[in-house]
């Protein structure tokens, strides 16, 4: 059985009913607030999309008995479906796990087929059908409602890939225009929404990043943030890893950590890639140190056959001097 451990915090209150408040952000970095371990203690996570095989309530206490801080929690049918009846209710349900556990949440919004079961990924916030592209929305406004009533420390979030026969400047516009409602309940919630760069998708890089930031205005990054992917850094960014996150490290909200190698987009468990991860764990302690209240969650989405396994190894990879069960 599962051994309670103290809640970081407690739950936010609920975006049920809250009121947007005016359009107008700041464009200075956020300070973050005062972190529970000033000496760079990354908090960790593991993702719910590596352990799709295993219940919800089982993963979670998988998680607290293996000495996890928190969970990325994916919204998923096999998890917490966002779009089966009685969602206030389930979260509820969750979130007195969570409690119960001690654990921490970010909430993901990178499952393949939630929306359509024939298309990975879609519709996505750049489908060239207003409707399609509304679907999305309507999902990331009902995950910052699902991430406020979980207390959870943001919303993670992608652009999508981009259609065929759309240009890029029409694809920037579909993407800034879904993303104002979206900003907008985030701001009203205080849950910041993260965008993930993702290999492949109109917005890959940390440039495309602050390329969205410029076109919305440059929003306050306390409003919109970065979810960092170390493994797309190694992948994609002209960058080391390290250097990556101290250069992002205003605007992050959330880190997403595997291996992998250059140029091929494979997330794969510690070893198996070419990431040099000692000047990652440095950089990722300054970050906390520096007051990150966020998680540093493993991300292995296509190694759920061995989630239970790979979730031990993760840990004992990234902080060796932790005891596992």
């Amino acid at each position: 059985m599962s051994t309670a451990r103290p809640a970081s915090r407690p739950p936010a209150p609920s975006l049920v009913g809250a009121a947007a408040p005016g359009a107008a952000l700041s464009a200075a970095p956020a300070s973050f607030p005062s972190a529970p371990d000033s000496a760079g203690r990354p908090r960790l996570g593991y993702g719910t999309n590596g352990l799709t095989d295993l219940r919800l309530d089982d993963a979670l206490g998988l998680l607290a008995d293996l000495g996890y801080d928190g969970v990325g929690l994916t919204l998923d049918h096999m998890h917490l479906d966002p779009l089966a009846p009685d969602l206030a209710a389930r979260t509820a349900r969750v979130a007195r796990r969570l409690g119960e556990l001690g654990l921490e949440v970010t909430v993901e919004t990178g499952a393949r087929y939630v929306l359509d079961p024939r298309r990975k990924h879609g519709p996505s916030l750049l489908d060239p059908d207003p409707e399609n592209r509304a679907a999305r929305v309507r999902l990331l406004l009902r995950a910052v409602r699902i991430a406020t009533d979980l207390g959870a420390h943001a919303v993670h979030c992608f652009s999508g890939t981009l259609p065929a026969g759309t240009p890029p400047d029409e694809a920037w516009k579909r993407l800034t225009s879904s993303l104002e409602p979206v900003l907008e309940a985030a701001e009203a919630a205080r849950v910041p929404l993260a965008v993930e760069p993702e290999p492949g998708h109109l917005l890959a890089t940390l440039d495309d990043f602050h390329h969205l930031r410029g076109l919305l205005g440059d929003p306050s990054p306390a409003v919109l943030g970065l979810t960092l992917d170390i493994g797309h850094c190694q992948c994609l960014e002209p960058l080391p890893p390290a250097d990556c996150l101290r250069a992002a490290a205003p605007w992050v909200h959330h880190v997403q950590i595997e291996d992998m190698r250059r140029g091929v987009h494979e997330h794969l468990p510690f070893g198996d890639g070419e990431i040099d991860f000692p000047p990652v764990l440095a950089a990722l302690a300054e970050l906390t140190a520096a007051g990150y209240p966020g998680l540093t969650v493993v991300e292995l989405p296509r190694h759920s056959h061995a989630g239970p396994e790979l979730a031990r190894a993760s840990l004992s990879f990234l902080r060796p001097e932790a005891p596992t069960c």
